[in-house]
């Protein structure tokens, strides 16, 4: 009889250990519940901490308050200039109601499905409104701020606040940026020969200026030139004159010397004279004046 009471007791003990492990839940920091009884929503819990239920009869949905992220395929956009856009996109979303998430959504499976539609139809409806310019460059955090709040607008009735949804990259189609990388080549090309032809032009322009500034130098350097030579010439006559004036004996035996010089160089120049010319008179006589004529026979 002991043994049967006390294993009636363990088995009893067992069984009320079940039923208060049952009867408690724990919530985590980053968790929110919502408490059912028989399929129906008695409690939310928000705060982490310990919990209690009734055992066997209401049951917990746990659901995730923090920051979800979902990635959403790649997809093509026309744009209202007609020009087709690979646009890849992202969001960003918490639950903020957790009975209204459950009630509409259910898990967050469900949930990611619902907002990717969502996220689609805003991207189509605010970048089809928008020029190709204005979604790569010009007013992209603009654009996105739009969809975000479109999307926000929509998701707050299934308990779903969307904290950013984001243009990853938003491009041509390969086909399209092959073209336009051509015709941007092209345009380059174009301004480059342009410019070249301009710097041609200018080079050309300058150097005819060059051109004509040396000429100008040259003859006005040959003019001064030329002004300063018969000023020295001028100088050296006046020079010789004063010379002349002083000694002509001397003045003309210098200048005998200078022709001597000129004319009987090293340059095998030959010349037919007479001895008794006036070019030799100072190789007759060291003064240069004439010989006396010989007497006449009586």
């Amino acid at each position: 009889m002991k043994g049967f009471a006390s294993g009636a007791a363990l088995i009893l003990i067992l069984i009320a250990g079940f039923i208060g492990i049952s009867s408690v839940f724990t919530i985590n920091p980053t968790e929110q519940a919502v408490v059912l009884r028989f399929g129906q929503a008695i409690n939310i819990v928000r705060e982490p901490g310990l919990y209690f239920k009734f055992p066997f009869v209401d049951g917990v949905v746990r659901i995730d308050k923090r920051i979800l992220a979902l990635d959403l395929p790649e997809q093509e956009v026309i744009a209202s200039d007609q020009k087709r856009l690979r646009v890849d996109a992202f969001t960003r979303y918490r639950v903020i109601d957790p009975l209204l998430f459950y009630q509409s959504l259910g898990s967050v499976e469900r949930a990611n499905e619902q907002l990717a539609t969502f996220v689609n139809s805003g991207l189509r409806r605010v970048l089809g409104e928008s020029t190709f310019q204005q979604v790569v460059r010009d007013q992209r955090t603009q654009l996105m701020g739009r969809i975000r709040e479109q999307v926000n607008q929509q998701a707050k009735g299934l308990g779903i606040a969307v904290v950013d949804v984001r243009i990853r990259r938003a491009d041509l189609p390969e086909a399209n940026s092959q073209a336009i990388y051509t015709r941007m080549q092209t345009e380059r090309q174009r301004e480059a020969a342009e410019i070249r032809a301009q710097g041609a032009e200018a080079a050309q322009r300058i150097r005819a200026r060059a051109d004509r500034d040396v000429v100008v130098i040259t003859a006005e350097a040959n003019r001064e030139a030329e002004r300063i030579r018969g000023e020295g010439d001028g100088q050296r006559n006046a020079i010789f004159a004063e010379a002349y004036g002083q000694d002509q004996d001397f003045f003309a035996f210098y200048r005998s010397m200078q022709a001597y010089e000129q004319a009987l160089g090293s340059n095998d120049t030959r010349l037919v004279l007479s001895p008794q010319s006036e070019f030799f008179r100072y190789f007759r006589l060291p003064s240069g004046s004439a010989a006396p004529a010989p007497a006449t026979p009586q």
